[in-house]
């Protein structure tokens, strides 16, 4: 295929060149990753790794996520299952995800879904939580953990929505809404 290095990442510069990626919508985590439906599972950043190698802030957002998702209710029993092997972990980069920092996500958090529509590939983002405690930073605080239920439940079907009606109408009008501006 390629005779050298400098040729395949020429190529691959120019796949990334080519690219024209749209923001679809924005929907929970389990309804575009199969795997998240398997029992208590999270996405991280990086390569396959098991709770004990890793980093104390992507283990604080796993406790996170724990009690998040219900599957804890407190530090201690989250702790517990996770120490205990009773939560798997997949690379982000092994269901078409990213995710900032550790890029711990569960099954109910809200992700961006973005299509190249050059190529037709699909990819998923969890949300940015703003700044100060954020448990991609590791925090789990229960400020933390209202952010996430309030973006779940409220900004995520509002997203959605605006993205559903703005998108269509730029998709009809053969437009993929790249570098509009619809603030005031």
């Amino acid at each position: 295929m390629f005779t050298s290095v400098a040729q395949a990442n020429a190529a691959v510069i120019e796949q990334i060149r080519r690219a024209r990626p749209h923001w679809l919508d924005v929907q929970p985590a389990s309804s575009l990753i199969s795997e998240l439906n398997q029992g208590k599972t999270l996405l991280h950043a990086g390569p396959p790794m098991r709770w004990q190698e890793m980093t104390g802030p992507m283990k604080g957002a796993c406790v996170g996520a724990c009690l998040f998702e219900g599957w804890a209710k407190d530090e201690a029993q989250a702790l517990a299952i996770l120490e205990q092997g009773e939560v798997n972990f997949i690379p982000c980069h092994h269901v078409n995800a990213v995710g900032p920092m550790g890029g711990i996500t569960s099954a109910s958090m809200p992700m961006l879904v973005v299509e190249n529509v050059t190529d037709g590939n699909r990819a998923y983002c969890n949300l940015n939580e703003g700044i100060g405690k954020v448990m991609r930073f590791g925090a789990y605080g229960e400020d933390v953990l209202t952010r996430h239920r309030w973006m779940r439940d409220v900004l995520m079907p509002v997203l959605s929505a605006a993205l559903g009606r703005h998108g269509a109408r730029y998709r009809s009008h053969g437009d993929d809404g790249a570098g509009h501006y619809h603030g005031r």
